[in-house]
């Protein structure tokens, strides 16, 4: 990922409604999220809500799915792998003894029999 790329994305989710509709369209995986139902849920205007998914998406971390008269909105995982690859890349300097708490906190959250997420 490039550096540009990167300070897109992160320049999109320093805003507290889209970070909380990226959390949001995360917890909803795979499903997706309608539009008029994200902006409900976030106590939003949707014409406000339409314009910070926008900016979600052409950061690389939100896409779209028109679905009949619906538009769903997922978060892009891909996106954000690859944002968070590119934050971690050089973790402490390549040290293990240092990078190891912060891996262990990176550890799927999900129990394999259920595939959900354990908080």
């Amino acid at each position: 990922m490039e550096s540009k790329v990167a300070i897109a994305a992160l320049a999109a989710l320093a805003q507290s409604t889209r970070l909380e509709t990226f959390r949001a369209l995360v917890k909803a995986e795979p499903d997706g999220v309608p539009a008029g139902e994200l902006a409900r849920m976030l106590d939003v205007p949707q014409n406000t809500m339409s314009a910070h998914l926008a900016t979600l998406q052409r950061a690389g971390i939100v896409k779209s799915e028109r679905q009949s008269r619906s538009i769903i909105y997922r978060a892009d995982l891909e996106g954000f792998r690859a944002l968070t690859l590119f934050l971690l890349k050089d973790c402490c300097g390549g040290n293990a003894e240092l990078c190891a708490p912060l891996i262990a906190d990176l550890t799927p959250c999900c129990a394999p029999e259920t595939q959900r997420c354990v908080n």
